[in-house]
């Protein structure tokens, strides 16, 4: 459940369009559903602006159906990341209006789409790393952020990446995803004046050890301002850029405003 829905529901309490008995009903799954196998966090939107994310690696295809479903009937974004074909199959049968990335093997259900926010580029070395660019992509269209992507810009052509000199500029954060030796982050580090979050991949040849060796080159980058997430987390760099995007935008100090003028109005 997220704030707006929240604001909506206690507004229409206070028209008296909504019975008190209504609302509870609609809290009653706050702060989380128990279903078992997993505790549904449905107060995760409101205690972060964002939903919990379902990991699907890991869990039979019913039981992310089973959390999907239970999300989708409280949130109207929900996204499910690490998806098997069999698992797609279960949530589309229980949620019809979920939709599939084969590429990024995630599900996303957007039942409301504010216009996005800001500007986050989404940068990939090669085509190769896509997979996790597009992880981090689509996270962050779901959450709200506009994204741009640059992809195939590695620095085996240099002149790729340059020739988007532009729109690099224009960000509020930079997402840059590369295996093999991993310099993309650097050179993009040494471009822009935004942060930015380098993702290693397992893409490479023997001696890229599985992203190691992209991993260890992005932690000791000499070029300031870049920070680095885990090996082929595409989710975590695109929910730390839409954070920041969201910082910038001044959405988190809208909301506390909108809340410390609650509490002043409910104390009077």
């Amino acid at each position: 459940m997220t704030r707006e829905q929240v604001r909506r529901l206690l507004e229409s309490l206070r028209r008296g369009d909504t019975t008190p008995d209504e609302v509870l009903e609609a809290l009653a799954g706050l702060p989380f559903q128990d279903l078992g196998f997993a505790k549904v966090d449905h107060h995760r939107g409101l205690r972060k602006g964002v939903p919990e994310v379902i990991y699907g690696a890991g869990k039979t295809p019913e039981q992310v159906a089973e959390i999907f479903a239970r999300l989708a009937e409280r949130s109207p974004t929900v996204l499910c990341t690490r998806v098997a074909l069999a698992a797609w199959d279960a949530v589309r049968a229980r949620t019809p209006d979920a939709q599939y990335h084969p590429t990024a093997r995630m599900i996303v259900l957007r039942r409301e789409a504010p216009s996005p926010k800001g500007l986050v580029v989404v940068a990939a070395a090669g085509t190769s790393d896509l997979p996790v660019a597009e992880e981090a992509a689509l996270t962050l269209e779901a959450f709200g952020s506009r994204v741009e992507r640059l992809y195939d810009v590695g620095v085996a052509g240099l002149h790729r990446l340059l020739a988007h000199g532009g729109v690099l500029r224009r960000a509020r954060c930079v997402v840059a995803v590369a295996g093999m030796e991993g310099a993309l982050p650097s050179v993009i580090g040494g471009l822009v004046a935004v942060p930015v979050i380098a993702v290693p991949t397992s893409v490479g040849y023997g001696a890229s050890f599985g992203g190691i060796a992209a991993l260890l080159a992005m932690l000791n980058s000499c070029a300031s301002g870049v920070s680095v997430v885990n090996i082929d987390n595409g989710f975590g760099a695109g929910y730390q850029a839409h954070l920041i995007n969201r910082l910038a935008d001044g959405e988190r100090e809208e909301n506390m405003g909108a809340e410390k003028g609650n509490r002043c109005h409910s104390s009077g």
